[in-house]
């Protein structure tokens, strides 16, 4: 297998070579390396490379697997490369949350799902670019290169986890560690071609941290493929003492969904998110494709979406509250992120925001007593340009961010589980596009089950960007 083919090969695939000595944990990570090097400038989808770190961790993989007798013994990603986003710390690799002013912070501790990932024998290459704080669906803040969309350069990968989704499609890791507040796992990866889930409330724990922003934000996978980010949220799961939501373990793990087709299931779909208003044509399309696919698999699929008029203000509201609880002095933050600061109000307005998040949420939870999947657009219109908002004010920048991004806010109000799947590409800009499929509370395997029944009726993972 040369070089490239190698970069592109699914993680599970990659840890099945390395078992069969077919390639070592050094020659994988070299490999992602030299790629890194050679392309991540175009991209800037890295904004630490660990390469020391990473080279010392892969030649000791290396030696041990030449000594080990028994290859089940060891951990199922065992000298698999991964990448992290920037804002998760990994200690004794530097960690900016996206913010000029942390550009020399050396993280003294690792997050747990970190501890999760390293446990399971992945090898980390560094760490991706974010948005300053996570707060924003591009990443252009002052002091750090633009994250860009390996298929066309003058698009935005997304935010605030483009920095995973554009290496993982420019195939500089083969999977990736992202987050998720208000569609940030579920834009990039439509913006670069991925799968992402957004698992649901519970699922992922945030030890050793407490939880912020009362249980919108969660980490999930980003990966080429479904089985492959199953996978990871097999990783990642699970209860840690003293975590304010949890969930119980499912039946089957998350991987062994994607082998087993779903029942046929009562699914709802919709071009448009009330009270923004309808997608546009492309994203229709991927829409009504899906729905097409569906109905042929012996679903029943049907229009109906909730109202989500009640959940934006306060939502709003609850995510501004994410930049002041950095504690950064917004003197230092970036314009848009100054403003968004000053936008918080008291203690009081955010528990009122939270109040009535909670009680829309309940209203979109209990449409899912009736459907067991809502398709939905991951965004209402495709990427945008780099640079396209920069001259905008604040207000106009939010206004259009909200206009965007409509569909995914309302799964992290409500705690439901999600998944964005790519379904093709836009032919006037070669960008990729998809839909999205929300599930009802912790269904992470239905969800799952039915994507693997997508991907396998229309596989995509066999396509790369031209860099």
């Amino acid at each position: 297998m040369n070089k490239v083919d190698l970069a592109f090969t699914p993680a599970l695939e990659q840890a099945q070579l390395i078992r069969q000595g077919e390639v070592s944990p050094l020659e994988l990570v070299e490999v992602y390396l030299e790629r890194i090097q050679r392309l991540d400038s175009q991209l800037g989808s890295y904004f630490t490379v660990a390469a020391e770190m990473a080279l010392t961790e892969a030649k000791a993989k290396t030696e041990q697997l030449a000594q080990t007798k028994d290859i089940s013994a060891l951990p199922p990603f065992f000298g698999v490369p991964i990448a992290i986003k920037d804002l998760s710390a990994v200690e004794g690799i530097r960690c900016t949350y996206g913010s000029p002013v942390l550009m020399d912070k050396i993280a003294a501790y690792t997050d747990g799902v970190v501890t999760r990932i390293k446990h399971a024998g992945f090898t980390i290459l560094g760490k991706t670019a974010t948005s300053e704080l996570g707060s924003l669906p591009y990443i252009e803040q002052p002091g750090f290169p633009p994250s860009r969309n390996p298929w066309n350069l003058e698009y935005t990968a997304g935010g605030s986890s483009g920095g995973s989704a554009a290496a993982v499609a420019a195939g500089l890791t083969p999977i990736a560690l992202g987050s998720d507040a208000g569609g940030s796992i579920r834009g990039p990866a439509f913006c670069c071609g991925l799968v992402g889930i957004k698992p649901a409330r519970g699922r992922v724990s945030c030890a050793p941290v407490g939880d912020h922003l009362s249980g919108i934000a969660t980490n999930g996978p980003i990966a080429r493929t479904v089985a492959d980010a199953a996978a990871l949220l097999d990783v990642i799961s699970g209860y840690v003492t003293g975590d304010p939501y949890w969930l119980p373990n499912p039946e089957t793990s998350f991987l062994e969904a994607t082998r087993q087709a779903p029942s046929p299931l009562r699914i709802a779909f919709s071009t448009s998110v009330q009270p923004i208003g309808e997608a546009t044509e492309i994203c229709q399309q991927s829409i009504q494709q899906t729905v097409q696919l569906l109905e042929g698999m012996g679903h029943r699929v049907e229009q109906s979406c909730p109202d989500f008029t009640g959940l934006i203000e306060p939502f709003k509201k609850v995510w501004s509250a994410s930049v002041t609880a950095v504690r950064i002095p917004k003197e230092v933050l970036s314009p848009m992120n100054r403003w968004i600061a000053e936008q918080s109000g008291t203690a009081g307005e955010y528990l009122q925001a939270v109040h009535q998040m909670q009680i829309v949420a309940r209203q979109i939870v209990a449409f899912f007593e009736v459907f067991d999947v809502l398709v939905l657009p991951v965004y209402l219109h495709p990427q945008i340009r780099v640079g396209e908002w920069a001259n905008l004010s604040p207000e106009e920048t939010l206004e259009k961010i909200t206009g965007w991004i409509a569909p995914c806010p309302p799964v992290n109000a409500s705690g439901l589980p999600a998944i964005a799947l790519p379904t093709g590409f836009d032919n006037s800009t070669g960008l990729p596009v998809g839909v999205q499929l929300v599930g009802r509370p912790a269904a992470e395997t239905t969800l799952i089950s039915l994507a693997a029944q997508i991907e396998a009726a229309k596989p995509w993972s066999q396509h790369r960007p031209a860099l």
